[in-house]
This record gives structure tokens, sequence and C-alpha cells, in this order.
């Protein structure tokens, strides 16, 4: 079989592995026959809501196996085609089955982030947070960059985006933002984002044009509903209220309208100020905060299943995720998965997705790269 076939072969297999490992294959195949069971059991019927979710789990491991089990057949029956291509030397179905296992290694490749995006809050909303680092308008030209890139990313998937909160740099970028992103699967994709950005590139503020290196931070968490139940005392609170800045008409700046609310035991801080109403601006960062110690109550359980180290750490040196290095040469490094581009415009742009992706089976697979960051 020629190298080009070959390789897309490996690409599948290499899909298919990622896939069984996730769903811990055996184990999905028998919670699939009891979750059949259950649903042809009439009295589950007599519980709505435990109905519901019994059907939700069953959708998704039965899309996830019937998936996994498609792309299998599919290129045993392509791999033979092509093999009864070569043996009697028919050339053009040869190039078919070649073009067949490409399509289904895009495929593969697809179904195998979206089997991936199966995390109990993935499917949800998600708050997008970007702080400036030290370093005055070179950090907080970089955070508001960051702040469009996101934006993009959000807007190429075709989710909306929210500005909950912002905070205005003294001359360019911000110094924090918050965004609120809606979309299917937003926290899901976003999730791996959280973390300590690197930029080096010639500083547009330098006047002898030197190079620059500027760090922001991302973290990410999930928008929960009603049904999520989050403890915490009123007393652990400290809220705050202050006059909001920026853009927003006449009254946005004479009233105390923006709120911010700390919670003690946890340092978790969050606010907002997009709202011309106190009483509105409060109930978004009662939302926030909600979500917030609900993403760390996830990463609690992440962190003790796969004794992994948390992502938010000091904003600088030695705790980057990735590397965008604008001079003086074009690159950008995820410095978790070893995943690069030589185009860091489109990444600035939006074009997200690869970095996602090879963080999300990285998850999975638990397997760490030794990657060297750049200079």
């Amino acid at each position: 079989m020629r190298a080009e076939a070959q390789s897309h072969v490996d690409s599948i297999k290499e899909a298919l592995a990622l896939l069984r490992r996730f769903l811990d294959w055996d184990r999905a195949l028998r919670r699939l026959d009891e979750l059949n069971a259950r649903v042809e059991d009439q009295a589950l019927w007599n519980d709505p809501k435990a109905a519901q979710e019994v059907m939700r789990e069953r959708r998704r491991l039965d899309e996830a196996v019937t998936a996994t089990r498609a792309i299998q057949s599919e290129m045993d029956d392509t791999v033979e085609l092509i093999e009864m291509a070569e043996a009697e030397g028919d050339t053009a179905m040869e190039l078919e089955g070649v073009e067949a296992l490409a399509a289904l290694a895009k495929r593969a490749d697809h179904d195998k982030i979206q089997a991936l995006l199966a995390g109990e809050a993935d499917a949800n909303d998600t708050y997008i947070e970007i702080n400036s680092g030290a370093g005055g308008t070179e950090s907080q030209d970089w955070a508001g960059m960051l702040q469009r890139m996101y934006t993009r990313w959000a807007e190429r998937r075709g989710m909306k985006v929210e500005l909950i909160d912002h905070h205005a740099g003294e001359q360019a970028g911000i110094k924090s933002a918050t965004l609120l992103v809606k979309g299917e699967n937003a926290y899901g994709y976003a999730k791996t984002e959280s973390g300590v950005h690197r930029l080096v590139r010639i500083s547009p503020y330098d006047s002898a044009a030197r190079r620059h290196t500027s760090f922001s931070s991302v973290w990410v968490y999930p928008v929960i509903d009603d049904d999520i139940q989050v403890e915490y005392n009123e007393s652990d609170l400290r809220i705050d209220t202050y006059r909001a800045s920026g853009a927003g008409g006449q009254h946005i700046n004479t009233t105390d309208s923006a709120v911010r609310i700390t919670h003690i035991p946890t340092g978790i801080v969050v606010q907002c100020q997009n709202q011309r109403s106190q009483h509105k601006n409060k109930a978004e960062a009662y939302n926030q905060l909600r979500a917030r110690l609900y993403e760390r109550e996830l990463q609690i359980r992440e962190q003790a299943a796969n004794a992994e180290n948390a992502t938010k750490t000091d904003i600088g040196w030695g705790h980057q995720i990735r590397s965008y290095v604008l001079q003086p040469y074009q690159l950008v490094k995820d410095l978790r998965t070893g995943t690069t581009s030589t185009a860091p415009g489109d990444v600035l742009d939006g074009d997200l997705d690869p970095f996602m992706a090879a963080a999300l089976s990285q998850r999975v697979t638990g397997e760490k790269v030794e990657v060297e960051d750049v200079d």
C-alpha cells in the first residue's frame, strides 16, 4: 500500500485507539447494555428527570460507540479495496480508495474530538477571564489581543460573545476582561486554554524598537444552570460596589453600579459592570461566583484523578502554556503538547482548534511531552 494511504490508516488507527481508551471500551459496551435495559423498564418513565438523564447518557454513549465501529468498518473495507486494486493494477480504483481514506481520517479526527467533549460541563456555555501580567502597557496590549483572539475563535464557530466585565489599560489594551461565550460545547473546547500565555515581539511602544516579552493569564470556567447546586456561605462573601469604567452612556459612570464579589476562603474574585443596574450586575456576579466555585470543584476532581498540578499559577516566566513569537521569526508553540503553527496571525485571528484538539487528547492519554520553549 502506497505511503499516502498508510499515513491515513495510521492517523485513523490513532484516533480509534484514543476513542476506545477514552470510552474504556469494554466498560462502555456494558454500560450501554445497562442503559438500553433501563429504557425498556416502564418504571423509569415515572420520573421524567431521571429518564431525561438516562436518555442523554445513552444517546452520547451510543453515538460514540456507533461512530467508532463505523470508522473501523469503513477503514477495513477501504484498505481491502485498495489492496484488491493494487493486485489488479487498477490505478483509478486505488486512487479512489486513497481519497476515501483521507476523508475518513478527517471524519475520525472530528469524531474523536466530539467524543472527548463528554465531560460533566463540556456542553455548557463558558466564561473566559483574561488578566494582564506585570509590564504595564505591553502586557495590557497583549491581554487586549487575547480578548480579540477568543472573540474571533468563538465567532468562527458561530458562538455568541458578551463582554461581562472590562477594565481598560492606561494607554492601550486591557487590565482585565471577562467574556461570556454561548454555544454548543463552548466550555469543552475552551477549557484547555486556562493558563499563562506569552508574547514575544518588537514593541510598538518602544522607540528603540527592542524585543519585549509580555505575559497574560486566561482562566476558563463553565456557566452552570440552576439544577447544579453550589454551596457557599453568605458570611464568606465580601461585596463591593464601585463606579463602572468604559463606554456605556451617561448613567454608567455616575453611580456605583459595578459589583465585585470576593469569596474569602478561596480568594476567588468576580466582578460585573456591563449592566446599568447594580441589581443586574450583582445577579451576574453571583452567577460567575457559582460557576467559579463549580469549576474549582471540577479541577479538584481532575487533579485527584490525574495527579496533575493546577494550571493557574503566577503570570510570568516558567508558568506559560503557550508562546507566541512575532519577531524575529513567526511561531506559536504549545508547551504542553508541542503543537506549533508558523502562522501566528491566523492563530491570533481565532485559529485555535488544532491547539485545543491536541490538549483535549492529552487529557485522555496523560502522555507528557518534553517541549522546549522558544526564545
